[in-house]
C-alpha cells in the first residue's frame, strides 16, 4: 500500500467514525452536526477544491462536480447524514479504484524495472561507470553476477545464466557464451561477462521495449473511446435533467421545493459516470499487463481488442512454423549401418560450411550410445574432396577411415565416395531407388559406385507448433494460413503436416501483402486478421494485417517497430495466451458496460419517481463502481493453460 493510499484509510476511518457518532447523537444539537461536518471535511474536503480546480480550466462537468453539487444541495434541504454518506462512499469507492490501478501498474512497472542504471565500461585499461547511454558501438562492457545487461553485444570473455523473466516472462535462466548475443534488461546470474556493445543505447532492446510499454495506453480500444465520447455527452445531460427535477414540480405543479432537490441531488449522485470512466480503461489496462507477464508485448489497448475477435491467422513459414534450420529427419541406409552411412557422409561433408553439410555432421556428432564414431573424425583419413556445382562432393578415403564402423569386413583400398543429389547419381551411372523429394533435401551416399543409402535433410518444425494450431482452434480462429517464399511444393507438404487450411508458396513479399488483402476481404464483418511472422522481412505484411505479430522480438529491430503485437520468444503458443487474455478482458469490459449503465438507468428512474432516496442513489455510483473496479482487476489474473504451451 503506497503511502498516499494509508493517508486515504486514515481520512476513511475518521470519517466513517465522526459519521456513526453523528447518526447516534442525531438530534442533539449542535454536537450532531459537529460530527457530520468533521466527517464530511475528513472524507472529501478536497473534493469541492479539485471541482473549483476544473472549472477553471474550463472543464465543468466531471464528477467531482457532480458529487460537489449532489452533497452540497443534500445538506441545503437538511440531508445531512445522506449528504456526508455519499462523501464517504464516493471516497471508498475512489480508494478501491486507486488500489485496482496501482495493482495494475505493477505488472507494467515490474517490466520498466529492466532499465539499467549503469554500465561498467572498460576505457584505457580501467573499469568506469557510466550511464548507459555515454557507451559507445564497440566499446566493452564488464558485467558480474547480480547486474542487469546494459546494452546489447556479443559476449567476449566468460559464460553465464541470464534471467530474462522480465523479457519474456519464462523462468528458467538461458545459458549464454563466448561468441553469443547478448540483450540489455536481463539479469547476469552466476558468471563474469565481457561484452562488446554492438546497438547504442537508444536503439537497444530494452529501450525499444520500454517504449513501446510506455506507449501502449495512448492507442485506445474502441470500447474505451466509446466511454470516452459517452462520458462528454452523458455528463451535461443528467446535470440539466437533475435541473429541471429540481425546478419544473414545485415552480409548474406548486410541489415542496425540499422533496425535489432532495430528489435531484440523489439523481446526480447516481448519475456519476465514474464505474464505466474508471473500470474500462481500468480492465484493457489489466489485459496489457497480463500479457507482458506472458512475454506478449501489445502496442495498445486497440490490438487487445482486435486479438480477441481473430478470425483468420495467417503464418509465415520459415522461423515462424519451422525453425529455419536444416537438420536431419531421416536416414535409411541399404547394405551398411545407419552409423556408418553417417559416418561416411559425415566424412564428405566435414570441410563444406553449407547449412546441409552442417546438418549432417550434427546428426553424426549426435550418434551417441557409446560408438567409436562419436570420438570425432580423423582429418588425416581424407585424402581429397571435391565439390561438384549442383550436384554434391566427391571425396577419397583412406581405408582406416571407415575402419571403426559396424561393417564386418575391413576395407582395403582406397573407397571412392560420391554424395550429393540425383543429378549426381545419374552423371556417375549409379542406379539409386526413386523418392518423393519435393518437400525435403536427399542426400544419395555412393560408396565405390556402389548406392549405400540416402540421408533426408529438411527444416524442422517447431515443437510447441502443433499444440498452438490445436490451441488456437479452440480459442474460434476459423481459419489458418501458411504463407511463405519457399516452393510450393515444400510449403504444401509443411501445411499438410500441420493440418493447415490454406497453403500460398513461392511467394515476395509484395505478393503476401496482396494475398492478405484477398483474406481481409474474405473474413466476416467484425472479426480480424493476424499475420505471424518474424518481424524482419515481413514488415509490410505485419502493417496490412488488423494484428501484426512478430516472433522472437529480443534482439529485433524491425520486430519492435512493424509489429502491433511482439512476441517475446519464438513460441507461437505465446499467441494463444494473447487470444486468450484479450477474450478475457474484453468479456470483462463487455460486463462492466453492461452492469453499470443497467443498474444506473434503474435507479434513475428509481430516484426520479421517488421510490428511492440518496441510499440507493449510493449504492448506484458507489456500488456500482466498486463492483465494477473489483471486476476489472481479474484481468490482471491469467492462468497459463497446459494446452496452450
Amino acid at each position: 500500500m503506497t503511502k498516499k493510499q494509508k493517508k486515504m484509510l486514515i481520512r476513511l476511518a475518521v470519517s466513517a467514525v465522526f459519521l456513526a457518532a453523528g447518526i447516534v447523537t442525531e438530534g442533539v444539537h449542535p454536537f450532531d452536526w459537529l460530527c457530520f461536518a468533521v466527517s464530511y471535511l475528513a472524507a472529501g474536503y478536497d473534493i469541492p477544491l479539485r471541482a473549483l480546480k476544473t472549472i477553471r480550466g474550463g472543464q465543468v462537468f466531471d464528477e467531482n462536480f457532480l458529487m460537489t453539487v449532489a452533497t452540497v444541495g443534500a445538506i441545503l434541504v437538511g440531508a445531512y447524514e445522506e449528504a456526508v454518506a455519499v462523501m464517504l462512499f464516493y471516497q471508498v469507492g475512489e480508494f478501491f479504484n486507486d488500489y485496482a490501478v496501482n495493482k495494475s501498474r505493477k505488472s507494467i512497472s515490474d517490466l520498466m524495472d529492466i532499465n539499467p542504471e549503469y554500465a561498467n565500461v572498460v576505457r584505457d585499461g580501467a573499469e568506469t561507470q557510466v550511464d548507459p547511454d555515454e557507451v559507445e558501438i564497440g566499446e566493452t562492457v564488464v558485467i558480474r553476477p547480480g547486474e542487469r545487461v546494459p546494452l546489447d553485444g556479443v559476449v567476449l570473455k566468460g559464460t553465464s545464466s541470464l534471467d530474462t523473466k522480465a523479457l519474456t516472462g519464462e523462468s528458467m535462466p538461458v545459458q549464454i557464451g563466448e561468441g553469443e548475443l547478448i540483450v540489455s534488461g536481463s539479469i547476469n546470474l552466476n558468471g563474469l561477462l565481457e561484452v562488446q556493445v554492438t546497438k547504442r543505447y537508444d536503439d537497444s532492446t530494452v529501450a525499444k521495449i520500454l517504449e513501446l510499454v510506455e506507449n501502449a495506453s495512448s492507442r485506445k480500444a474502441k470500447a474505451e473511446n466509446f466511454i470516452t465520447r459517452f462520458a462528454r455527452v452523458y455528463t451535461p445531460v443528467v446535470v440539466f435533467l437533475a435541473l429541471a427535477l429540481a425546478l419544473i414540480p414545485p415552480v409548474f405543479a406548486g410541489q415542496q421545493w425540499s422533496v425535489w432537490v432532495y430528489r435531484a441531488c440523489s439523481f446526480l449522485v447516481v448519475s456519476c459516470p465514474c464505474a464505466l470512466v474508471i473500470s474500462v480503461p481500468l480492465s484493457f489496462f489489466g489485459g496489457l499487463g497480463a500479457a507482458s507477464k506472458q512475454g506478449v508485448l501489445v502496442k495498445g489497448s486497440n490490438y487487445l481488442e482486435a486479438l480477441g475477435k481473430l478470425d483468420t491467422v495467417v503464418f509465415d513459414k520459415t522461423g515462424t512454423l519451422t525453425t529455419g534450420k536444416f537438420a536431419v529427419t531421416d536416414v535409411e541406409p541399404a547394405g551398411v549401418s545407419r552409423s556408418e552411412l553417417l559416418e561416411l557422409a559425415a566424412y564428405g561433408e566435414c570441410h563444406s560450411t553449407h547449412p546441409i553439410a552442417l546438418s549432417v555432421l550434427e546428426a553424426y556428432r549426435g550418434l551417441g550410445g557409446g560408438l567409436p564414431e562419436t570420438a570425432g573424425l580423423d582429418q588425416s583419413r581424407i585424402l581429397s574432396v571435391e565439390e561438384i556445382a549442383g550436384h554434391g562432393v566427391h571425396a577419397v578415403l583412406s581405408p582406416a577411415a571407415a575402419s571403426g564402423a559396424s561393417n564386418s569386413s575391413p576395407e582395403t583400398d582406397d573407397i571412392d565416395l560420391y554424395i550429393g543429389n540425383r543429378k549426381l547419381m545419374e552423371r556417375e551411372g549409379i542406379s539409386c531407388p526413386a523418392t518423393d523429394d519435393a518437400a525435403q533435401t536427399v542426400l544419395y551416399v555412393a560408396r565405390n559406385h556402389e548406392y549405400i543409402g540416402m540421408i533426408c535433410i529438411s527444416d524442422t518444425i517447431r515443437s510447441d507448433v502443433p499444440a498452438a494450431l490445436s490451441g488456437l482452434r479452440r480459442e474460434g480462429v476459423r481459419s489458418l494460413v501458411m504463407l511463405t517464399g519457399d516452393r510450393e511444393d515444400v510449403g504444401q507438404a509443411v501445411g499438410r503436416k500441420l493440418g493447415l487450411d490454406r497453403v500460398y508458396g513461392g511467394l515476395l513479399p509484395a505478393d503476401k501483402v496482396a494475398k492478405v488483402e484477398t483474406l481481409l476481404a474474405e473474413k466476416p464483418d467484425g472479426r480480424t486478421l493476424a499475420f505471424v511472422g518474424d518481424g524482419i522481412n515481413d514488415a509490410p505484411v505485419l502493417s496490412r494485417a488488423d494484428v501484426g505479430i512478430a516472433m522472437g522480438g529480443i534482439g529485433s529491430d524491425a520486430a519492435v517497430e512493424a509489429a502491433d503485437v511482439v512476441i517475446m520468444t519464438d513460441e507461437p503458443a505465446k499467441i494463444v495466451d494473447g487470444i486468450r487474455i484479450a477474450g478475457k478482458t474484453v468479456a470483462i469490459v463487455r460486463q462492466n458496460i453492461i452492469f453499470a449503465i443497467g443498474v444506473k438507468i434503474l435507479i434513475l428512474l428509481l430516484v426520479a419517481f421517488g421510490i428511492s432516496g440518496m441510499w440507493m442513489a449510493v449504492f448506484g455510483d458507489v456500488g456500482v463502481s466498486v463492483i465494477a473496479i473489483l471486476n476489472a482487476v481479474r484481468a490482471l489474473a491469467y492462468k497459463k493453460s497446459g494446452n496452450a504451451s
